[in-house]
């Protein structure tokens, strides 16, 4: 089972190297932190501001190429955490098929904000991290 997150905020700390996002339950009050590079932070709070880069980033490129090659993006899937370590799945629609593609949850949710599609949180893994 898995519950539909949204991203609820992001904390860019000029002094770290690594940046917080924040997810939060859509019809619920639970939401938790996951800690991300600089240059995936940066990517993903360009796109919330409307910021579009001049030349496609790595991100906005990956769904460029899934749209081409004739797929959509259905969702992002937060599916596991081992060893405090997040894994996530992109899951793409393709003629008649769905492929889940094993990803960061940083780079999956920035082609997610891209695309603008929902994300989901297994429940075990909710259970773990609130």
């Amino acid at each position: 089972m898995s519950v539909q997150m949204e991203l609820h905020k992001i904390i860019i700390s000029e002094t770290q190297d690594q940046q917080v996002i924040v997810l939060k339950e859509v019809d619920g009050e639970r939401k938790f932190p996951i800690v991300i590079g600089t240059d995936t932070a940066m990517a993903i709070d360009r796109r919330l501001k409307g910021q579009i880069h001049p030349r496609p980033l790595t991100h906005d490129l990956l769904a460029s190429v899934i749209e081409l090659m004739g797929g959509t993006i259905e969702r992002i899937e937060i599916n596991n955490l081992e060893d405090h370590t997040f894994f996530a799945r992109i899951c793409i629609r393709q003629d008649g098929h769905t492929h889940k593609v094993d990803s960061r949850p940083s780079d999956a949710i920035a082609v997610g904000v891209a695309t603008s599609v929902p994300i989901y949180v297994a429940e075990h893994v909710l259970d773990e991290v609130c």
